[in-house]
């Protein structure tokens, strides 16, 4: 974190979140304190806040405008230019990083504390429950998780998706690579000689025609990419989504 969650004298706390994670968190616990998120915080529905750009690009001046007490930032998905030049002008703000499951509940306590909340959300209550009752998977299936097409980029090591497809019994070929974001490839991807092919349609939209036929005879699996990499009030139905899609692979004809 960088500067304390605080709040101004004589104002209530204003929170813009730059994370779409974290802004479907804050808006589901305390949705009175949010005043910004950014253009691709699309949960939950009928979100109504003003709205500052992008997570990579945001539009700095557009969120000191707001006069936030709060900015909510992830390390991987914002820039840390952008975070200085927020401390700079006198800005908390807090830096989120989860690379696990349990590291990404216990942040998410953290932040609902920091909000004010005296309880924990229900929905908090519920991603607890839902992962701490997955059982240890006994089989595994080795497999490649590309993110990105043209070039190819996959999941490496630490990161957060990798351990939540870790959970389900997906072994991530590429987890014990020294990046965490490679990119191999469409030769070495096939090389590998993975069993399965996890294919998000988020950040890249990934369709049935990216799977079967660039790696025939491999299962593919199509999955939400919200559910896989989305660290928030989701996390309490993600087991059930992902496993549900990665038990129907699809197939080459």
């Amino acid at each position: 974190m960088i500067g304390p969650a605080g709040r101004r004298k004589g104002t209530g706390v204003r929170v813009v979140s730059l994370v779409p994670s974290l802004t479907e968190a804050v808006a589901l616990t305390r949705p009175e304190v949010l005043v910004g998120a950014t253009d691709w915080c699309t949960h939950p529905e009928g979100l109504d806040v003003a709205r500052v750009g992008g997570s990579k690009y945001p539009d700095l001046d557009g969120v000191l405008a707001l006069r936030p007490d709060l900015v909510l930032l992830n390390q991987e998905e914002n820039r840390r230019e952008d975070a200085e030049a927020l401390v700079a002008a006198g800005v908390p703000v807090r830096v989120t990083f989860p690379r696990t499951v349990p590291e990404a509940l216990t942040e998410l306590g953290e932040l609902v504390t920091a909000l004010g909340a005296t309880t924990e959300p229900d929905w908090l209550v519920a991603a607890r429950r839902a992962w701490a009752a997955l059982a240890e998977p006994t089989t595994s299936r080795r497999a490649v998780v590309p993110v990105w097409r043209r070039p190819w980029v996959v999941l490496g090591g630490e990161t957060f998706a990798g351990d939540v497809l870790r959970r389900l019994g997906v072994a991530n070929l590429y987890a014990d690579h020294a990046e965490r974001y490679p990119r191999p490839d469409l030769d070495e991807l096939r090389g590998r000689g993975p069993e399965l092919v996890v294919l998000p349609d988020e950040p890249y939209r990934f369709t049935a025609d990216d799977g079967p036929e660039v790696f025939p005879g491999v299962p593919c699996a199509l999955v939400s990419g919200r559910h896989l990499t989305w660290y928030g009030p989701c996390l309490a139905e993600a087991p059930a989504v992902l496993a549900a899609q990665l038990a129907h692979p699809l197939r080459a004809a």
